[in-house]
């Protein structure tokens, strides 16, 4: 193999080290969306592994951490329910366990009173005054926000009374 090549592809490896850390170290980030960005910096495969295992060593990278973090900002700040939060983990290539130790932060009664909030808040936006409607509305709302359709279903009455 040529040397020349040997010497750019490990340069080209501690330059992508160096924005990858940085990039983690202003914010969380998960191994999969690291690795397309390495791989999107020109590194190969094998290399990327390589810079992402250097990262998650040095703590730059933790996807449980990430987990935690990504459902704690969506609850907090979108008000968005397990659902959708499971799904968007889902396609940032997280497994399972990671997913379902992330959802395990949000408490249930924090849980709860935001669906009901999300569901009121819905509700006196509504014109419409058939009831059946009205919650057919709410229903389909809160759903879009990723709850649970049996929550759903559950405290509706405390929202349409």
């Amino acid at each position: 193999m040529n040397p020349n090549f040997m010497e750019n592809n490990e340069l080209l490896s501690k330059k992508a080290y160096t924005k990858m850390a940085q990039l983690c170290s202003r914010s969380e980030q998960c191994s999969p969306d690291i690795r397309k960005k390495i791989i999107a910096f020109g590194l190969e495969n094998e290399a990327a592994e390589d810079v992402i295992g250097l990262l998650i060593e040095e703590n730059f990278i933790n996807d449980q951490r990430f987990a935690k973090a990504y459902v704690s900002d969506k609850f907090k700040i979108n008000s968005w329910g397990k659902i959708k939060m499971r799904y968007y983990l889902k396609m940032k290539g997280l497994p399972e366990n990671i997913i379902e130790d992330g959802l395990a932060v949000i408490d249930d009664e924090k849980y709860k009173n935001v669906l009901v909030k999300t569901m009121k808040d819905k509700s006196k936006t509504i014109k419409k005054k058939d009831k059946f409607e009205k919650m057919g509305q709410v229903i389909r709302y809160a759903q879009s926000r990723g709850f649970e359709p049996e929550l759903i279903h559950r405290y509706l009455k405390l929202v349409l009374e």
